[in-house]
């Protein structure tokens, strides 16, 4: 998804790993974490200092997602120790969200997000019609200057972005990470575990996951208030030999808080002539993979 929303940060992510080698590094390993969680705050750098509705705000989107400028971020990243502080680069001149997604016979394929945000959105039922309208308008901001500032008849920036993967120019996964600014991070925790270390879409939502709060900038639900390097969330299932080693390196440490997003995907297949679909759900969604 493109601007106003974080889909972007996904792109940014991921093409700044790319001049990793992740799979030599190792599943799980504090090497391998350390280089995404790094590549993260780059790129939320760049989420804070850019992203807004570019109906407002000309937004460098070309530069941003270019595998030139993602080789000059990637410099940035040290494997002993933590880039402090992280800033932009410089342009040339927690539970509200539902997804779902399903296929059809056809092949028709469709990834579907939705969030009314703070619960219960702005509260305003429509008449006879019995749904909430949701409340994302909380999330401009209100600092002269800034690309997001609120405007009439302005999109704010919103966390909102069902994910769609394509392999080879063929549909490849239709699928969603919920979670506000955890989005982006679990799309891209998910297209490594298949890509780099080759898990079957079930095993790569199960896998456990890093989560990282903070940047220089506050920008949607992002929490406030952190030191430089943020704060690094780990799940249970992250091997002890690899937290040591990334509180060694630096990185401060917060609970295990289950803001670790809730995914679900779908996965087309062929079987000789016939069309077939893998489906995924996880643990940590009250979801469920169906066929019919």
């Amino acid at each position: 998804m493109d601007a106003n929303t974080q889909g972007l940060a996904t792109l940014q992510m991921l093409n700044i790993l790319e001049n990793f080698d992740l799979r030599e590094m190792g599943f799980q390993s504090a090497a391998a974490i350390h280089a995404q969680v790094e590549a993260k705050r780059l790129a939320y750098e760049d989420r804070a200092r850019y992203y807004a509705d570019p109906h407002f705000s000309k937004i460098p989107i070309e530069w941003l997602n270019s595998k030139e400028y993602a080789r000059e971020r990637a410099k940035l990243i040290r494997p002993d120790r933590i880039l402090t502080p992280a800033y932009p680069g410089q342009a040339p001149s927690h539970g509200d969200t539902t997804y779902f997604t399903t296929a059809d016979k056809d092949g028709m394929m469709v990834s579907m997000i939705q969030s009314n945000f703070r619960g219960m959105g702005s509260g305003l039922v429509a008449d006879g019609l019995g749904f909430m309208f949701q409340d994302r308008g909380e999330l401009f901001s209100l600092q002269d200057g800034h690309p997001n500032l609120y405007a009439p008849g302005k999109r704010p920036f919103q966390t909102i972005i069902p994910g769609f993967a394509v392999k080879d120019g063929k549909p490849w996964m239709s699928f969603g990470v919920m979670g506000g600014d955890m989005q982006p991070q679990g799309q891209v925790q998910i297209v490594l575990n298949r890509v780099d270390y080759g898990l079957d879409i079930q095993a790569a939502g199960d896998s456990p996951r890093w989560h990282h709060e903070g940047s220089s900038q506050s920008m949607g639900e992002d929490p406030p208030g952190l030191g430089p390097e943020g704060v690094l969330h780990l799940e249970s299932g992250v091997p002890v030999e690899t937290r040591k080693a990334l509180i060694a390196l630096g990185w401060p440490m917060g609970r295990s808080d289950g803001g670790f997003g809730r995914y679900e995907c779908i996965e087309p297949r062929q079987n000789g002539s016939d069309r077939v679909y893998a489906a995924a759900s996880e643990m940590r969604a009250d979801g469920v993979a169906l066929a019919y």
